[in-house]
């Protein structure tokens, strides 16, 4: 099915064309799983595959194609348009008519925007095209609610350091479309290292494996033993040179974005600070704003924190002003500063909960009047309505005095506890 070439990255070359090697995802695509039984009895729906970068989800979209002897079409939402879906549709059409079936591979979908999803919608509803689409984003934020509801979204994990040096072992010794014939030397520890560094990602695992073999002037050898002559041994230091530097997945604007901003907040609210200090360097380390991580730590301090430390608000507004003043990479120890403190403060979360039961109120109520005698009375036509009358001055009653300052319907509610 692939069409393999001296020029085509290892990564690709070694993709496999069975679920027999294919490794990670069980949960989705292991034995008597639906999808597995939907495969084997060609009964493939729209789905979209959802996961982290080198996860799988192209590999097993051709592994799908394969097995189902459908009619293939790839493209990429990145640089494919309206006229070219107009042609594959075209062709689904006249394959349906034949009772041939149609499926249509569509990488980094959530790229593609509202009008071009919904030019795809039709042909999924009337099942002349089986979608599916591969997607690093939140396909819930990024995929249209129509085509959404059409499709089964299957969540692909990133792959553990076992898979990645299995797969790693595997193009080591494959002589056809691996790295067998070179006579690569790797050893346990520096594979270890590019699984690790990999951060779960097949592809990477395999380009910065194939990188270091090819970047260097004498193809990597290193070997001064005269038996090992012609040997190319991959060392940590060529690797470290291959990343260049770390693979952090955080996508500013996407899923990940918010999953770790979350942790951080959570870390935090649980009192953690160790967890805070990493998440908090997770963003940062990745290329995030300082203010954006400032701003919400402001927030926190009144949600979390509130009336137990209100001194925390204080510092969370300085913590803000001081990153505003020196940014990054000097504002890092900052933010740190800031986010141990408030992982170890009290917490309270009596604000919060009150605000919210006051707006729940609003939204229920309305416009509820103003009761009479805390009105604002400038004119004497508002004194000749009452406007102000029988108002008790607080300081007159030594800030004692009973007084309902709420709207009648909402009399004695208590929304701070």
């Amino acid at each position: 099915m692939a069409n393999f070439s001296n020029n085509t990255p290892l990564a690709d070359r070694m993709r496999p064309l069975s679920l027999k090697g294919f490794l990670g995802q069980e949960e989705i695509i292991g034995e008597n799983t639906l999808l597995r039984q939907a495969i084997e009895s060609d009964q493939v729906p729209s789905m979209i595959f959802w996961g982290p970068p080198g996860s799988g989800k192209t590999t097993l979209a051709f592994i799908l194609a394969e097995k189902t002897k459908s009619d293939f079409y790839q493209i990429s939402a990145v640089n494919t348009g309206l006229k070219d879906l107009r042609e594959i549709i075209k062709k689904a059409q006249e394959n349906k008519k034949k009772s041939k079936k149609t499926i249509l591979f569509i990488d980094e979908i959530h790229r593609w925007n509202k009008k071009q999803q919904d030019a795809l919608l039709p042909s999924v509803e009337k099942g002349e095209i089986i979608l599916i689409g591969a997607t690093t984003e939140n396909p819930s934020f990024e995929v249209v609610s129509a085509l959404l509801s059409r499709c089964r979204v299957f969540v692909l994990k990133s792959l553990n350091k076992d898979q990645l040096i299995q797969i790693i072992k595997t193009a080591l010794k494959n002589k056809q479309k691996g790295l067998g014939l070179l006579n690569v030397k790797v050893s346990n520890k520096v594979m270890e290292m590019i699984a690790q560094m990999s951060n779960g990602d097949a592809r990477t695992s395999l380009n910065t494996l194939e990188y270091s073999v090819l970047s260097n002037p004498d193809n990597g050898i290193k070997t001064k033993n005269k038996k090992d002559k012609g040997v190319i041994e991959i060392t940590p230091d060529m690797i470290k040179q291959a990343f260049q530097k770390s693979h952090l997945f955080y996508d500013k604007n996407g899923d990940e974005h918010f999953n770790i901003i979350s942790a951080l907040h959570k870390s935090m609210r649980g009192s953690d600070a160790n967890a805070a200090l990493y998440w908090l360097a997770r963003m940062l380390e990745a290329g995030e704003d300082p203010l954006y991580v400032a701003r919400r730590l402001v927030r926190f301090a009144s949600e979390d924190i509130g009336l137990a430390n209100s001194r925390a608000l204080e510092q969370a507004v300085a913590a803000y002003q001081a990153c505003h003043f020196i940014g990054m990479p000097e504002c890092n120890v900052i933010l740190a500063q800031i986010v141990v403190y408030m992982a170890k403060c009290k917490k309270s979360n009596a604000l919060y909960v009150a605000y919210e039961q006051a707006k729940q109120d609003v939204e229920t109520y309305g416009n509820l009047p103003v009761p009479l005698h805390i009105r604002n009375a400038p004119t004497q036509l508002m004194k000749d309505l009452d406007y102000g009358k029988g108002y008790k001055y607080s300081p007159d009653h030594d800030y004692k005095e009973k007084q309902e300052y709420l709207p009648d319907k909402l009399k004695n509610r208590k929304y701070l506890k």
